[in-house]
């Protein structure tokens, strides 16, 4: 086993095998390193503040691959202008090793108009605002839809939801002040029909029915009767329908008289014309207020004076026709009788009685 182990032939063979493994690895590496550029490095030139077009022919004179990236806009720089840089300057890499560079951009990014045509403006307003938009003029134009925005003009153009402006844009709107009054109504008989609707639309009126005779649609039919009638006032966004053919209105007379009745209103001008009388304005009588009334003094009631009555005349008594009958006489400290005749009747109001006259002596002889 050993004798064949250190055979000539063997070690032979391991001495190449090795020889054949370590020179495959200093191959190897040898590849590296001009592949690799190993030991060769280069100063990263700085081009922060350049324009990106200066910055992008100093990379590539300096054996340096770039890579170009839009921050967001910053109005404190100038648009496209190398805001920052990595590796930074003064580093050093291989030759073509990658450089990034961050380039302001020229403008502030693109948003999307919201939906806010036919909203009521406070709110599409704040919807404008929201999204990075600036008011600028807000113009009023009459419309039957009061207080919603109608359009969006950039520029003095109109542009629709879902156009795209940068951001921070001054934009125009158009706002509704409600419809206008007692406008004129535009003859469109003898018209086609296309021709019809731009007269209609420019007047600021909407097409109702249209009837065509042949119960067709086409656009090219000439208009041979229109409700409410040419002259006629309405107000803005009014309906107005038309009847239209392929024959000339003078074809359709009969046509156009049972429409006439049917859709005018005819007058009788055999009655006497309707006087009225304007009724005469009075005045509204003005009132004053009534004076103020003093509070009434209360005065302390005062005592009653008590009445008496006056005595009454006695008659002297007249003589008994005895002698030896005596007169009767009262007493000032006798009582009086109970069946006395000369007490006076007790006052009913329950005053005091009047004293009673003192009776006179008669002496009869």
């Amino acid at each position: 086993m050993l004798k064949s182990l250190f055979n000539w032939k063997v070690l032979l063979n391991l001495v190449v095998a090795i020889g054949v493994f370590v020179g495959l690895v200093w191959l190897t590496f040898r590849w590296l390193e001009y592949h690799t550029n190993h030991g060769q490095e280069i100063p990263v030139p700085n081009v922060i503040n350049k324009s990106v077009y200066d910055a992008v022919k100093i990379l590539e004179d300096t054996g340096l691959e770039y890579e170009v990236d839009s921050a967001e806009y910053n109005p404190k720089f100038k648009p496209f202008q190398v805001l920052k840089m990595h590796p930074l300057s003064s580093s050093r890499v291989k030759p073509g090793s990658l450089v990034r560079i961050v380039v302001n951009p020229r403008t502030w990014a693109p948003i999307t108009i919201p939906d806010v045509i036919n909203k009521y403006s406070g709110l599409a307003f704040q919807r404008l605002d929201q999204v990075g938009l600036k008011i600028g003029d807000t113009i009023f134009e009459p419309s039957i839809q009061k207080d919603a925005l109608l359009r969006i003009l950039y520029k003095g153009n109109a542009v629709n939801p879902g156009a795209r402006l940068p951001r921070f844009s001054t934009i125009d709107v158009v706002v509704g002040t409600g419809p206008m009054r007692n406008i004129s109504i535009p003859s469109v008989v003898g018209l086609s029909v296309k021709e019809a609707r731009a007269v209609i639309a420019k007047s600021m009126f909407e097409v109702g029915l249209v009837e065509h005779e042949d119960g067709g649609k086409d656009e090219s039919d000439i208009v041979y009767y229109q409700d409410p009638a040419s002259g006629d006032v309405r107000d803005q966004g009014m309906q107005i329908d038309l009847w239209a053919s392929k024959k000339t209105p003078a074809e359709l007379g009969a046509k156009i008289e049972q429409l006439n009745s049917i859709y005018r209103m005819k007058v009788d001008t055999s009655l006497p014309p309707v006087r009225y009388e304007e009724i005469p304005t009075h005045e509204t009588p003005s009132y004053d207020p009534p004076a103020a009334v003093p509070a009434p003094r209360r005065e302390a009631p005062r005592p009653e004076p008590v009445k008496t009555e006056a005595p009454k005349a006695t008659t002297p008594a007249k003589p008994a026709a005895s002698a030896t009958e005596k007169p009767k006489t009262s007493s000032t400290g006798s009582q009086p009788s109970g069946n006395s005749n000369n007490k006076p009747a007790a006052s009913s109001t329950g005053q005091q009685p009047a004293q009673k006259p003192k009776a006179k002596k008669v002496v009869v002889e």
